[in-house]
């Protein structure tokens, strides 16, 4: 049997190592950090959450719950971990970090099959017939090994620029100008929502205009690759339309914030009877519920602005800010031109993609894609050809957009339903009701899903 070396401690990584692992294989799985870290990352724990703790909505028949309920189904060990360290966050999955991490950490040692290396991989010398290697490196994969994957695809790289919201103290939230409320009351009323009036948005919009942004840092920038036309992209911001900076929305126009992450729609205030002009939700950011995380408001003011700024918001006008927001590189390839659609290098078989490094986006995305390459390369370990995942399915329909998008328009995804394969064109015009069609679309996913799990 083939050894399999996994490349990277965030969230694709673990999780390919444990499924991988559970078929059997023996796991070799690298992390650079402690010995060599990165300005977005805070520790050197495994599944570390860089950005929000939100895993998305747990909402039935939503695309980000067809997916968790097929991973549910394929045993992943991250998602169990997720579950297991839950905090309350309405109609979402959000975890306490450092349970999560920890979770995820005793699940890696106690397995008999894993061993850990600290160390940073700076070449892929094992691309042979000996090992399977799966490079899930993720965003701020470091310059050697970018230069070393550059090599060994040919290929330019891609960059984008991804951002963190603030976490501000719970105890200096003023809780007499705010109110709990989950949207449209879906689930749990766990979010403390922060209510404008329409002069307050107005001035809030105009200091948001006129802040100071953070000059790029070099570790922010694309990897010091040899490529002249990706040095060029460096210069260049290009963000992820999914993860847009505040200032960025704001620009856009006056209005796009309060159509965006402060939207008020469904969000009754229990003072007033109404919904607010604009609000600011906060989300729990850890079981102990003492701090809490501004929903969408990851951003790349300089810290004394976004003091400044974030205060304006009503109940913040005293917050003690934990963490200010951040802007980082996020570092993919250009999966439709390299990758088959069971995650290995077309060049190098013996090669896989996963995580944020494949062009999947959002946490649990990047799982997905640990669980699916751990299991396509314990089959590659067995001397078995993986079969992929069915395009019917959330996983499938999310590995076929990477390897298949338009390669002049290729951006990283999120899951959404558009991802997924339409239902036929007479029944779409029999069933007009959007959620009936998405039940019947979540319906048809699991049982193929179902179907290819006791086949694979």
């Amino acid at each position: 049997m083939k050894k399999i070396h996994v490349i990277g401690g965030g969230l694709a990584g673990p999780e390919a190592a444990l499924q991988a692992a559970s078929f059997g294989c023996q796991v070799v799985l690298s992390e650079m950090r402690p010995i060599r870290s990165t300005e977005a990352h805070l520790t050197s724990d495994f599944a570390e959450l860089v950005c929000s703790n939100s895993l998305k909505s747990e909402s039935e028949n939503s695309a980000p719950w067809l997916l968790k309920q097929e991973m549910r189904r394929a045993n992943s060990f991250l998602l169990k971990a997720a579950d297991e360290s839950s905090v309350p966050a309405g109609h979402a999955l959000a975890v306490d970090r450092e349970v999560f991490s920890a979770k995820v950490a005793a699940m890696i040692e106690a397995h008999p099959n894993i061993e850990v290396r600290r160390e940073e991989v700076t070449t892929l010398i094992e691309v042979d017939a000996d090992t399977i290697t799966i490079l899930a490196s993720g965003p701020l994969t470091s310059s050697p090994l970018a230069k070393e994957l550059q090599r060994i695809t040919g290929a330019d790289h891609l960059a984008f620029y991804d951002s963190i919201a603030p976490i501000v103290d719970a105890s200096s939230i003023d809780m007499e100008k705010v109110y709990f409320a989950a949207r449209w009351d879906k689930g749990t009323a766990d979010y403390i929502n922060c209510p404008f009036t329409k002069e307050e948005y107005e001035a809030f919009i105009d200091a948001l205009a006129n802040a100071e942004k953070i000059e790029h840092k070099s570790w922010e920038q694309i990897p010091d690759v040899d490529d002249v036309a990706a040095k060029a992209a460096a210069e260049k911001v290009n963000y992820f339309e999914g993860c847009l900076p505040i200032e960025e929305i704001a620009r856009r126009g006056k209005d796009t914030l309060r159509f965006g992450p402060m939207k008020p729609a469904g969000l009754t205030n229990p003072r007033t009877g109404r919904w607010p002009y604009a609000a600011v939700q906060l989300r729990q950011e850890n079981l102990r519920a003492d701090s809490y995380n501004l929903v969408g408001f990851q951003n790349s003011l300089k810290y004394g602005e976004q003091a400044r700024i974030l205060r304006m918001i009503p109940g913040l006008e005293n917050a003690k800010f934990l963490r200010y927001g951040q802007i980082h590189r996020n570092t993919y390839i250009h999966a439709p031109s390299l990758l088959t659609e069971t995650l290995q290098l077309r060049e190098h078989p013996n090669v896989m993609i996963a995580g944020q490094l494949s062009g999947v986006e959002g946490y649990t995305e990047s799982i997905a894609s640990g669980l699916l390459a751990g299991r396509y390369a314990a089959a590659l370990a067995q001397g078995k050809q993986p079969t992929p995942a069915p395009r019917l399915t959330a996983n499938g329909s999310l590995s076929h957009y990477i390897t298949h998008a338009d390669t002049k328009r290729f951006q990283p995804a999120n899951i959404t339903f558009d991802l997924l394969v339409p239902l036929e064109e007479e029944l779409r015009k029999k069933i007009r009701d959007k959620k009936e069609r998405h039940r019947i679309q979540c319906e048809r996913a699991l049982e193929a899903w179902d179907a290819w799990m006791q086949n694979s």
